[in-house]
């Protein structure tokens, strides 16, 4: 059942259509709206065999995959980070190493990913995660005036100012796309 959703802060965020009310009750979407961050929700139907998640999002919401920003999580020197790149592009872990002063990176197990996130795999957002992770966003998403995000789980994305969610999560930019 679909209904309208009543939001304390009419001005802070938009809901793209009529969703499930549970479909919008996420730690992120909790924290931007509690940091009054404008935002926009674009709710679709998952397919649970799709292992793309950016590009199924992409696909299904009409929007061009180099404003859609997929985030994964990393090891940099044995610590946890999270990195924020296009999904049309992959994550350089050289980059992303040199960007928060580290020698090595690589990608971190997907049981370590949710774990310290609180979200699953192919839902992580890079805001509102249950461990506060180093963040870097892909200088690219400076490029628009919004960009897309998991919104906390699958099959929700969240759009917004790229200097929003800078600074909601706490991230640095830097070149980390290849």
């Amino acid at each position: 059942m679909s209904v309208p959703i009543t939001n304390p802060y009419p001005d802070a965020f938009q809901i793209s259509r009529k969703v499930p009310i549970v479909a919008t009750g996420t730690p992120a979407t909790a924290l931007l709206t509690r940091e009054r961050i404008e935002f926009t929700l674009h709710p679709y139907e998952h397919d649970p065999r799709a292992s793309a998640f950016g590009e199924e999002a992409a696909a299904a919401l009409g929007v061009d995959p180099e404003r859609i920003f997929k985030t994964l999580i990393a090891t940099v020197d044995g610590k946890l980070a999270c990195a924020v790149v296009p999904v049309a592009a992959r994550l350089d872990l050289k980059a992303l190493a040199a960007a928060l002063g580290g020698k090595r990176a690589e990608l971190a197990e997907p049981a370590a990913a949710a774990r310290a996130t609180g979200y699953v795999v192919g839902g992580i957002s890079p805001v509102g995660q249950k461990t506060r992770l180093r963040v870097v966003v892909d200088a690219s998403a400076e490029g628009f005036a919004t960009v897309y995000v998991s919104a906390g789980k699958r099959g929700l994305q969240v759009q917004l100012a790229p200097a929003d969610l800078v600074r909601v999560a706490g991230a640095l930019v830097a070149g980390i796309a290849g």
